[in-house]
């Protein structure tokens, strides 16, 4: 026999969040074949990351085009197929609404937590639905996500003959950049993005910058060699950061990464998962993946920014 567990099928979804007239609203979804109420999720694709899913199958299943908030509590249950089912949840801000519903599903219901609970069909539902409570009364709701992006692989530097600040991506590198990584920062939807101006790093971001019609700015600061004429410049840009409190998406360099994590270390909020904080503990002492994204759930702005919750998107 063999020692293997259950398949385990993963899933992301969302709980879409808005507030009208004071009240705190969350959007439901119900499924005809199922006759059931639950929150949009849906399967990931091949090769596909957790947030990427959940913001595909939110759209599809209810026209919401959602930019990923707080992350919430992770659903594990167990299929009538035996398959173990792992569904990932964040809550959504809602940046546009399609009006398109996927066949599967026939209405979407905007409802009071209150009501949300009374309609809700799986009784596991209910734990994001309660954090995102939690969320709302403690004020800590409407985040801003930094996204810490390591450039994706670049030609090794005894294949380049011209100066390093020009050595660019390799073929699997400008793949992850114009796919996964692409697809991973739209999920978080930053209004900002920023980046060391090494080729590296800016061919690493610009497949969404394209997409999204954002600006790329570079900053000296944020490469090899701005860091080893002025290290305190990166403390400086990565201030600025926390001082705007918008979503960000910041690409640099293997060597300035401990510094930048040891910095959100320290602004780490005392209710952090002991497990994403010792995460982040570790990589102070060593650095990210090449094409490697650090999800960062921030609170607040200024001195009084912090980290919520983080993430690695690690390349498969």
């Amino acid at each position: 026999m063999s020692g293997a567990g259950p398949s385990v099928v993963r899933a992301g979804g969302v709980l879409p969040v808005r507030v009208q007239e004071g009240t705190l609203q969350v959007a439901l979804v119900h499924r005809p074949h199922y006759d059931d109420w639950s929150w949009p999720k849906g399967k990931l694709d091949r090769g596909e990351d957790f947030p990427v899913a959940a913001v595909r199958e939110t759209l599809e299943e209810t026209g919401l085009r959602v930019r990923l908030l707080a992350p919430l509590p992770a659903s594990r249950y167990q299929l009538a197929s035996g398959s173990d089912k792992l569904v990932h949840y964040w809550a959504g801000e809602v940046l546009h609404d399609t009006g398109a519903l996927e066949h599967e599903v026939d209405e979407v219901a905007w409802l009071s937590p209150t009501l949300a609970g009374r309609r809700l069909t799986y009784e596991r539902d209910h734990e994001q639905l309660a954090a995102v409570v939690d969320h709302y009364t403690s004020d800590r709701l409407s985040t801003w996500t930094l996204l810490v992006v390591r450039h994706a692989h670049a030609l090794a530097r005894g294949e380049w003959s011209g100066p390093d600040p020009r050595r660019p991506l390799s073929s699997a590198g400008r793949r992850r950049a114009r796919h996964r990584i692409a697809d991973l920062v739209a999920a978080y939807a930053p209004e900002r993005l920023v980046s060391s101006p090494s080729v590296r790093c800016v061919d690493t971001l610009a497949p969404f910058a394209e997409t999204a019609g954002l600006r790329l700015r570079t900053k000296q600061g944020l490469s090899e060699e701005g860091y080893e004429d002025d290290p305190g410049a990166l403390g400086r840009h990565l201030r600025r950061v926390l001082e705007r409190g918008v979503g960000t998406a910041l690409c640099t360099h293997g060597p300035l990464l401990p510094d930048i994590v040891a910095t959100l270390l320290d602004r780490a909020d005392p209710g952090m998962d002991r497990a994403e904080r010792r995460m982040l503990a570790r990589l102070t002492g060593t650095t990210m993946d090449k094409g490697e994204v650090l999800a960062c759930t921030m609170s607040d702005l200024g001195d009084d920014a912090r980290v919520l919750a983080v993430a690695r998107h690690r390349p498969h």
